[in-house]
């Protein structure tokens, strides 16, 4: 169980790292995550959306780890930058890849921190 937690802590870290970069390149960074924070709870999101969330978070905790690792051997700023936008784009790729846009996938994991049952179906289907 705690692995698991650990295993959506780290994708949760990586989805907010997509959307600190996406909304950084935008000027509404804060309106954005004020307004995901607000509609989170409030969503229903689908069995589907839910099991691509589990599945793309999966492969999120493992780029995180890969990326984590070469960003702390980045020598400079300019190469630390560029391992973050490398990194990012791969997640957003993932993200997509699973059939769910960012955002979609940012409210499910603001929604899972805030409802402890919904984080257990989602680790549930994680497993599966």
């Amino acid at each position: 169980m705690k692995r698991m937690t650990a295993l959506f802590s780290a994708a949760l870290l990586s989805a907010g790292l997509i959307t600190a970069t996406a909304h950084a390149q935008e000027d509404a960074a804060t309106q954005s995550a004020d307004q995901a924070q607000a509609t989170a709870p409030a969503q229903d999101f689908s069995d589907a959306q839910l099991q691509q969330f589990a599945d793309a978070s999966k492969e999120i905790a493992v780029l995180s780890q890969d990326y984590t690792k070469r960003l702390q051997e980045a020598e400079g700023e300019e190469a630390q930058q560029e391992v973050r936008m490398e990194a990012n784009e791969e997640m957003v790729k993932v993200v997509e890849e699973s059939g769910l846009d960012v955002d979609t996938f940012n409210a499910i994991g603001q929604a899972i921190q805030q409802d402890p049952e919904l984080m257990q179906r989602v680790q549930e289907m994680a497993q599966s």
